[in-house]
């Protein structure tokens, strides 16, 4: 498997499983009926951010984006999001990604990466972001409507980039 910066031709590849995911709703913030446009420009991010692909075999089976987490005074947090395509899960294409996203955020001079919504609900991210080193910092209660669990709660999580000190 090879992570490299997204290509404009990696789109058609990438929107299928991408446009899954957004519509069975359980696992992102994002709008399930959100337009093919709103997500392109939702998921490719401009500079200083950074979007990646994961391919196997020419087929692209996982992407990623990457960025400040927010402007100006907080800008020296880093934040991301990654899909994996479905038929490509269990296969560590996702911790890929993740350390992929946690070198990014370092070789960049990042302080940490925030994630601002994990669902609570979604067992098989919180596993993988708990093994990259991230931990639950706070929860919101009910902030998430599964589609069929109802209301659960949104996870902020955290890995601290800083040198270890001692």
């Amino acid at each position: 498997m090879e992570i490299r910066t997204f290509e404009e031709s990696d789109w058609p590849s990438a929107w299928p499983f991408m446009e899954q995911i957004i519509r069975e709703g359980d696992t992102f913030c994002y709008d399930p009926l959100q337009t093919e446009a709103e997500a392109r420009e939702m998921w490719l991010v401009p500079p200083p951010g950074h979007t990646v692909v994961a391919v196997e075999d020419r087929r692209v089976i996982g992407t990623s984006n990457m960025y400040p987490n927010r402007p100006g005074p907080g800008s020296h947090i880093a934040g991301g999001n990654f899909m994996v395509a479905p038929e490509a899960r269990g296969r560590g294409v996702g911790r890929a990604l993740g350390g992929y996203l946690l070198d990014w955020a370092r070789g960049h001079g990042f302080a940490g990466v925030q994630f601002n919504a994990v669902a609570a609900s979604n067992a098989p991210a919180l596993k993988l972001y708990g093994h990259l080193g991230f931990a639950v910092i706070g929860t919101v209660p009910g902030a998430f409507r599964h589609p069929v669990l109802g209301p659960v709660g949104l996870h902020v999580m955290y890995h601290d980039l800083a040198p270890a000190r001692g």
